[in-house]
């Protein structure tokens, strides 16, 4: 357990999962990563019906807290915190819901394909900028999004890494709605504890009947960590690391 990730049990079996480290813009440590993965892959057993992530005000995540994870060899392996999580995403048996209010970048991105329904608020900005650091896309991302956006447009947001906001993402169906600032964590509530209060195993059925089989997403998964790991130890990614770490 990470005090930057706190856990809030709401009526029905919701449960609120707030990423709590604005000072660093909600970037992600290895603690951060175990402790929401424990909440979703423990989340049936405990009698979890439905899970919300949200941030904070003008943030989701600004993605991997990058002296963390390159503090911990092999990010891209299997074994990484990051990796567990994201494998984590494609086999959760109950309904996910985000929240975003603000910068959503790398995994604070794809993190939201694997969601059941999506809100966000104005100032939401969705960005994947993988290539740019010398990277390639994870958690399926490169399966997931050119399936709601498009081969061009996903082309756009995972090779040239531009960025997108609420409407965009309303448009190509990644998100459920854009609402007010105010709004967006009530909406995202209000849909758990719905979710949440219908029958169980129908619910069940039907979500997997959506999202169909697992194994295309582990499939994608697998490549994208192998093509990920061996990039990561490529000069050109040591070299964009440390142009990143130079303009912070």
């Amino acid at each position: 357990m990470t005090d930057h990730i706190s856990i809030t049990r709401h009526d029905k079996g919701v449960v609120l999962v707030r990423m709590n480290r604005l000072d660093k813009k909600n970037a992600l440590t290895g603690d951060m990563y175990d402790t929401m993965r424990e909440v979703i892959e423990n989340a049936a057993a405990q009698g979890t019906r439905a899970v919300v992530f949200a941030g904070g005000p003008g943030v989701f995540t600004s993605g991997n807290d990058i002296g963390d994870f390159i503090a911990r060899s092999g990010g891209g392996s299997d074994a990484s915190p990051a990796f567990q999580f994201i494998k984590a995403l494609a086999t959760v048996e109950v309904p996910m819901i985000a929240a975003i209010d603000g910068i959503a970048v790398g995994v604070g991105t794809t993190m939201v394909l694997h969601m059941d329904l999506a809100y966000a608020s104005p100032r939401a900005l969705f960005r994947m900028p993988f290539v740019d650091l010398g990277l390639v896309p994870e958690a399926a991302s490169s399966l997931l999004l050119p399936q709601l956006a498009g081969l061009k447009k996903a082309t756009e947001y995972l090779m040239l890494g531009e960025g997108f906001g609420a409407a965009e993402a309303v448009r190509i169906g990644m998100i459920n709605a854009e609402l007010p600032e105010a709004d967006v964590e009530a909406k995202a509530l209000e849909a758990a504890t719905k979710l949440a209060s219908k029958p169980p195993q129908a619910l069940a059925h039907t979500r997997r009947l959506l999202r169909g089989g697992a194994a295309a997403l582990r499939e994608r998964m697998d490549e994208e960590g192998r093509l990920f790991s061996q990039q990561l130890a490529s000069d050109e990614a040591k070299q964009a690391f440390m142009a990143f770490m130079t303009r912070k």
